[in-house]
């Protein structure tokens, strides 16, 4: 037997010896200290003579942390589907009743969020059947979250000026202070006062709460963020793109 075969049959036995029977109450009794270096200098020199098993042990174990936790993505999307699609707290767009559903979430002061807003209403424009579901989820600062409070506030209390003060503050170029975002409710004919009132409003909080807990559970760590169907789409997607999900979520009915 070649010395390389010799020493891949000993890192056999030194892995089910001592890696997998380590932490049971006979470990030691399993092999004598003097078989066990004996075991450990012949590994130890395998791996030094054969580094690249380290590298492929790696990259074996990466590719199966990915397969579980895509995994537990799949298992979790699948449990919260109405969660994601049906919270009568969320702001709606297009049809409320189309047979595609879309979910993004999303951050005000995100740049790249406003980069894909053009695409979405050309989206939604061009497919009259698309439920979009806006998940309010500011992550970038004080800012954002009280643009968020001020949209949810809107939607709550005068949901028809929801959507155009949602296009105004995806829009906005430059910082969105509290007195931006005023100014922006004011000129798309928001009721400031009534908006401001219900900032207090229970439902605000919760709301956004529960999107930072949704976006945790499916592995969701930024914005903008699409799920389409079964398929979860972290950053930004062309329209194109966006097409092609809705086609494959029709077609996979």
């Amino acid at each position: 037997m070649s010395r390389i075969l010799t020493s891949a049959f000993y890192f056999a036995f030194f892995a089910f010896f001592v890696f997998g029977l380590t932490g049971t109450a006979n470990a030691q009794q399993k092999l004598s200290s003097e078989q066990k270096q004996e075991v450990e200098t012949i590994v130890k020199e395998y791996i030094l003579q054969n580094p690249e098993i380290i590298v492929d042990s790696i990259r074996e174990l990466r590719r199966r942390d990915e397969a579980a936790a895509a995994e537990a993505r799949k298992g979790a999307l699948s449990s919260m589907q109405d969660q994601l699609a049906k919270d009568p707290n969320d702001p709606v767009m297009g049809n409320p009743n189309g047979d595609v559903v879309v979910v993004e979430f999303f951050d005000y002061r995100c740049g790249y969020c406003k980069k894909v807003f053009s695409d979405v209403q050309r989206l939604l424009k061009e497919d009259k059947n698309i439920k979009f579901v806006l998940k309010e989820w500011p992550i970038l600062g004080d800012d954002s979250t009280y643009a968020s409070r001020a949209a949810l506030s809107i939607w709550f209390n005068q949901p028809d000026k929801y959507k155009a003060f949602h296009a105004a503050l995806m829009e906005n170029n430059g910082s969105l202070s509290n007195d931006r975002v005023l100014e922006h409710a004011k000129a798309v004919g928001v009721d400031v006062a009534k908006m401001k009132l219900g900032l207090g409003d229970l439902r605000v909080n919760q709301t956004i709460a529960n999107n930072g807990k949704l976006a945790s559970a499916l592995g969701v760590t930024g914005t903008p963020a699409f799920i389409f169907g079964s398929d979860i789409m972290p950053g930004a997607i062309d329209f194109d793109t966006m097409k092609q999900l809705v086609k494959a979520q029709r077609a996979a009915k």
